[in-house]
């Protein structure tokens, strides 16, 4: 069994040291945050929405569950990029960090599923 475990996270929050490998999965920087204060491990631009996606949904919350399938369906064709961040979850804990202030419907939460989901 997997001892290890996969989380999301506002990038403004504490870093803990049981986050393991921190990866921002936001095309943007967030505001007002330095690169040293975030301690994030790596900014996967790639795993991100698409800007198109990004800008249509717009955190609208009626839009969500059009918004998570549109992105489920770009993550297909993202399958290198999942399978390397679920590697990585299999040997340390892994935390998805996004911008949102909208913490129930993001790209992070998306994401998360979709890993999980995945063997």
């Amino acid at each position: 069994m997997n001892k290890y475990y996969i989380q999301i996270k506002r990038a403004y929050e504490q870093a803990e040291e049981n986050d393991g490998y921190r990866v921002l999965i936001d095309r943007l920087w967030p505001r007002g945050i330095s690169k040293e204060k975030a301690h994030i491990d790596e900014w996967d631009k790639n795993i991100a929405p698409s800007t198109e996606l990004r800008n249509w949904y717009n955190h609208q919350e009626e839009r969500y569950e059009e918004f998570k399938q549109k992105y489920i369906d770009e993550l297909q064709t993202k399958n290198d990029d999942l399978k390397r961040l679920k590697k990585i979850a299999n040997t340390q804990n892994l935390t998805l960090l996004y911008a949102s202030k909208v913490p129930n419907i993001n790209n992070a939460n998306v994401l998360l599923e979709v890993l999980l989901s995945m063997k």
